[in-house]
């Protein structure tokens, strides 16, 4: 499987273990407010904070936080006014690296992402370093054990998806982004269980780990920039096998 949609996994089964329920928050309060500080405060109008508010309810967030981050954001209640930034680089064994930013301090954000970087055996680039080795995509990730492959395709591609892919022990549906949330909502309705969907950067290549030792750098970088303040999201391009992968839980 592509290393970022296992470290995706992972750190979505993490988090729910770890009870991060904060950070969560936070970040998803985030979103919600610039969604509606850039396309207005109804969702139905605005696929992004449509998105945004599908993920907080998800994750549980009460109604009213959501409310009132909408508000903050089109400017009927004061808030913090988040400038969203994407910074680029590379990680151990030159694996790309995508980290969006929303902060209300830019040098602030910059010196503490490049900080993570030389900690973690790797190093902060320039604008446009990596980012064309990634295409905006839609993602759908469930166990194998869910349904069986060509009846999963069969309904994916109908609710409007663009491929299937088998990655190991795992399936994953693609989507535009566009049409993420229309075949989401497919497999909602029919309370298919995934393990995890989101709207992701897709890497076109990827870099393979065989070093348990870089592997769990790399980790250790992916970790330590999720859990900065100011980070949103955090994209890469390694893979790494299932049995350096389990032998470093």
């Amino acid at each position: 499987m592509s290393g970022h949609s296992k470290w995706a996994t992972i750190r979505h089964k993490k988090g729910a273990a770890d009870a991060k329920r904060g950070k969560i928050f936070t970040r998803l309060i985030k979103e919600v407010m610039v969604a509606a500080r850039m396309g207005g405060g109804n969702p139905d109008g605005n696929p992004r904070l449509r998105a945004a508010v599908l993920a907080a309810k998800a994750e549980n967030m009460p109604k009213e936080n959501i409310d009132r981050a909408i508000k903050k954001g089109t400017g009927e209640l004061e808030g913090v006014n988040y400038e969203e930034i994407t910074y680029e680089g590379y990680g151990p064994a030159g694996v790309a690296v995508l980290i969006d930013i929303m902060t209300d301090n830019r040098n602030r954000a910059a010196s503490e992402i490049r900080h993570i970087f030389s900690r973690n055996n790797g190093n902060l680039g320039e604008a446009g370093c990596v980012s064309w080795m990634f295409d905006k995509k839609g993602s759908i990730v469930l166990d194998k054990k869910t349904m069986p492959e060509e009846e999963l395709m069969e309904l994916a591609l109908d609710a409007g998806a663009e491929d299937v892919k088998d990655q190991e022990d795992q399936f994953e549906v693609i989507t535009a982004p566009e049409e993420f949330l229309n075949v989401k909502a497919v497999f909602d309705e029919k309370r298919i269980g995934y393990e995890l969907a989101e709207v992701t950067m897709s890497a076109q290549t990827t870099v393979r780990i065989e070093d348990a030792k870089i592997a769990q750098q790399l980790l250790r970088l992916m970790d330590t920039l999720e859990e900065q303040d100011d980070v949103q999201n955090v994209y890469a391009n390694f893979d790494i096998p299932d049995d350096i992968m389990e032998s470093l839980d």
